[in-house]
């Protein structure tokens, strides 16, 4: 299973303190860094859920070696309500896995040129699709929006002129041409947030998010922890709201909700969101934009 570096894993390990007899879920399996760890560190057991079928085929060494304690299921993880009854702790990488960023053919990079694809579970609309149908003011907003980019309209209508898009590179020259040469100079790639923008949309990220946090939640025992990392701010401040929330704590700086009117059901355990040291981001630059948070549940 090389090749994938689970971001902040002993930090996420200190959240969840794994212990003898407890049942976790891993509900962005992936490489199975945090499974394996969370195996390693006490006699439990680990559900694993990830939407992609490669993931899963990968996982079944990791299923061998950790005989009757790992339990791998395709499948959303906004729908773990489905796959289990409870849990002592739930861990959630949000976001594309090193494997799938590092094979051409799955189409979230413009490293290298591969079929614009971007799906996660192999299966439903592929960025292709999405790119090649969707009207201008859809797609401008979709870049807006989701890849937070500023030259969205730009980008929409270079994107419109060009059809049919079909591959990587194509995109990501369609979308810096569109923005001239002064994009170049800026720290990311010009087609960066309208790569993520556009796999946002395809694998409906942001929804899958709202629809999970409460399930993962409800799924703890009292005492289990969720712990999410999160890699840009719109995944970032969802699960914020949410865990401030859950935590009796004001949503956001417009929440109005008098005190006595909040119900407190978690500890906060990470009042900021807790960033890669130094050295991780060193180690791995793909670590940079990470964001762990997390609660523990108190007992009802």
């Amino acid at each position: 299973m090389s090749g994938h570096l689970p971001v902040m894993l002993n930090e996420v390990l200190a959240a969840l303190s794994p212990r003898d007899g407890a049942q976790y879920i891993d509900g962005t399996f992936g490489g199975g860094g945090y499974s394996s760890a969370i195996l390693e560190a006490a006699d439990c057991h680990v559900l694993g859920i990830d939407r992609d079928p490669d993931a899963i085929k990968r996982g079944q060494a990791l299923v061998e070696r950790f005989a009757g304690r790992l339990t791998l299921v395709q499948g959303e993880f906004s729908a773990m309500d489905q796959f289990t009854s409870e849990s002592d702790g739930v861990v959630l990488d949000l976001g594309v896995s090193s494997f799938q960023f590092d094979q051409p053919a799955r189409g979230f990079s413009f490293r290298e040129d591969g079929p614009l694809d971007m799906r996660m579970s192999l299966s439903g609309e592929s960025a292709a699709d999405f790119v090649n149908t969707t009207d201008e003011r859809t797609l401008s907003l979709t870049i807006s929006r989701y890849g937070e980019e500023k030259n969205a309209r730009r980008i929409a209508r270079a994107i419109i002129a060009a059809r049919p898009v079909t591959g990587t590179a194509q995109l990501a020259k369609i979308v810096s041409d569109a923005q001239g040469p002064i994009a170049l100079r800026h720290a990311i790639h010009p087609a960066t947030r309208t790569f993520q923008g556009v796999r946002i949309a395809v694998n409906d990220e942001l929804g899958a998010l709202a629809d999970a946090l409460p399930k993962a939640f409800a799924k703890l025992t009292a005492g289990g922890v969720l712990a999410v990392i999160s890699f840009h701010s719109l995944e970032d401040r969802m699960v914020k709201r949410y865990m401030n929330g859950v935590s009796g704590r004001p949503v956001d700086r417009d929440d109005n909700t008098a005190q006595d009117d909040r119900v407190k059901q978690a500890d906060l355990l990470t009042r900021k969101a807790v960033q890669p040291s130094d050295a991780e981001q060193q180690r791995n630059p793909r670590s940079r934009s990470a964001r762990l948070r997390a609660v523990r549940r108190l007992a009802a």
